[in-house]
């Protein structure tokens, strides 16, 4: 007897704990802007990527306009050293700086900074270069993927 009522709690528990009330996100509202001028400066390979991303997940005829802003700053810096007194890391640090306006209207504001680091090839140089250029694509990635994400939050919350 005991079992059974254990077990009715059990599923009145689950019931009330599987209609907490979750909605998962609208995709129809997703990126629904365009992007009239975006204005870079800093980095222009970093700007040129998160552009072409921006650009290419805006639709053309949307009824949210933005006019974008973009400064970034590409830091290297040494992460490690051996004891030879020969680096083996470095850390790569991407800052970007995002102003919008939305509707030529409201001025949003964006810091977003995305840091990773790379191993020193030992031999090769250009294997030093190719981590190097592999690391700051994957921030750029990253950093482009979390404007998006920004740029909506805004759009949604307006």
């Amino acid at each position: 007897m005991k079992i059974i009522k254990k077990i009715n709690y059990l599923f009145i528990i689950l019931i009330f704990v599987t209609g907490c009330g979750f909605k998962i996100e609208n995709n129809i509202k997703k990126n629904n802007f365009s992007i009239k001028e975006i204005q870079t400066s800093g980095d222009n390979r970093i700007n040129f990527k998160i552009k072409n991303y921006l650009l290419s997940n805006s639709k053309k005829n949307a009824t949210n306009s933005i006019n974008l802003s973009l400064k970034t700053k590409k830091t290297k810096t040494i992460k490690e050293k051996n004891i030879n007194n020969e680096i083996t890391k470095y850390e790569v640090n991407i800052f970007t700086l995002v102003e919008f306006y939305l509707n030529n209207t409201t001025k949003n504001t964006l810091n977003i900074s995305s840091a990773g680091s790379y191993i020193v090839a030992e031999k090769n140089y250009s294997t030093t270069l190719s981590n190097e250029r592999t690391i700051v694509e994957n921030l750029t990635e990253n950093i482009s993927e979390k404007i998006l994400e920004e740029i909506n939050l805004k759009i949604n919350d307006n």
